[in-house]
């Protein structure tokens, strides 16, 4: 993507494909995503969805902290903070559109938390997982996210087969909680695709 500074390929391998189809297809207006990091994804939002509206708004959550990976890569988060915020700023100064870009830098469930309470459930039409790989974590945040999500509203949740470097440890890992999600929440929701090491549901009910 033009004008902007990624030091990584993360999105744009893993989840830029099925986005640009979702995207296309049902055109969300508001927008969570969960885990930001660069900005990659937002950017894509912004540049996408400005075909496609007026206006629209993204809620961004991420502590900018990073997990146990991004330490054992000595990633330096206050460099990729700065990042996300030159990348975004970069895509709504290129956009004609009217763009609400709601940044929550602060623990996921907090800031989930904070949206239910500020009655937002049933208000998203598109929520994106990609925080915290802690099992835990992952649980709460899809539990929440949902309770946040339209009826027809899609989430989708990266980093399916991830796994910690050198951990066996389940719990360590998205999987086992994102298959506890999609099995407790079976009939309120339908998987709508799972393509490389993803997985996207469908809220029902």
């Amino acid at each position: 993507m033009d004008n902007y500074d990624f030091t990584n390929k993360w999105f744009e391998n893993s989840a830029k494909k099925i986005w640009t189809q979702i995207l296309n297809q049902s055109k969300p207006k508001k927008i969570l995503e969960i885990g930001s990091y660069e900005g990659a994804s937002t950017c894509f939002l912004i540049d996408t969805l400005s075909l496609y509206h007026d206006s629209f708004e993204i809620h961004a959550i991420d502590t900018w902290d990073g997990g146990s990976e991004h330490k054992e890569m000595k990633i330096n988060m206050k460099l990729v903070e700065e990042r996300f915020k030159k990348n975004t700023s970069n895509a709504i100064k290129k956009s004609t559109k009217a763009i609400e870009l709601i940044t929550y830098k602060k623990k996921s469930i907090n800031a989930l938390s904070e949206l239910i309470t500020n009655q937002k459930s049933n208000y998203f039409d598109f929520i994106y997982i990609d925080g915290s790989h802690m099992a835990s974590d992952v649980l709460s945040d899809a539990i929440l996210s949902f309770e946040l999500l339209k009826i027809n509203g899609m989430m989708g949740f990266d980093d399916y087969l991830w796994k910690l470097p050198n951990s066996n440890n389940l719990l360590t890992n998205p999987k086992i909680a994102i298959d506890s999600f999609t099995n407790i929440f079976s009939l309120r929701s339908a998987i709508f695709t799972s393509p490389n090491h993803q997985v996207y549901i469908k809220k029902l009910n």
